[in-house]
């Protein structure tokens, strides 16, 4: 009952914003773009080693996110290049985020943890592309544990209770193993080609 009406109230606040944006004439992409550059500067503050202000940028990028496939649906803009571009930019705020943890880690050195988030960029990177390869071939592949709303929630608790360090082996793993996952259910869901021998007379 509780979490009904904060989820009710959350959507309330979120379609107030999303109306008051679309009186503005506020471009969807605008927000897309907005939600790359929260991600910049996320990532400076990564870079510095203020987890706490990095986790907050990412709490305000992940709101534009949650905003521009809202607008778009409001002022009826939606499109295929909107979809299309706006994961291009979801895969670039991934990425920047984690060089900035890589230019942390680098600078201490840790050079362990410096390949532990390059495995994080792998598996965050290769479980989009999994899917999207996979959904080409098949009708639907959203099998698997984590992607991107899990990944940054992960984030956004590692860098709030300063957990960052525990919080990349769980995104490393869970991650990969997602794109393994991915890989296994494509495979299975695939018909099965029977070879027929041609027969010699």
């Amino acid at each position: 009952m509780i979490t009904d009406k904060i989820g009710k109230g959350g959507k309330f606040i979120l379609n107030k914003i999303v109306r008051f944006l679309a009186i503005c004439h506020v471009n969807p992409n605008f927000l897309t773009l907005s939600g790359l550059i929260i991600s910049i500067i996320g990532a400076f503050y990564f870079s510095r080693g203020d987890f706490k202000t990095a986790g907050i940028l990412i709490i305000l990028g992940g709101f534009m996110d949650m905003l521009d496939g809202s607008l778009a649906r409001e002022t009826n803009t939606v499109s295929k290049f909107g979809g299309f571009f706006d994961s291009v930019i979801d895969r670039y705020s991934d990425i920047i985020l984690y060089l900035g943890l890589i230019v942390y880690y680098g600078k201490m050195p840790r050079f362990h943890y410096v390949v532990l988030v390059g495995i994080c960029i792998m598996g965050s990177v290769m479980t989009s592309y999994t899917r999207a390869r996979a959904e080409s071939i098949i009708k639907s592949c959203k099998v698997g544990f984590l992607e991107r709303p899990e990944r940054v929630v992960l984030l956004i608790i590692g860098c709030l209770f300063n957990r960052i360090e525990a919080i990349l082996w769980v995104i490393a793993v869970l991650s990969n193993w997602t794109v393994i996952v991915r890989i296994v259910h494509t495979y299975l869901e695939l018909p099965k080609v029977h070879i027929i021998k041609p027969t010699i007379d």
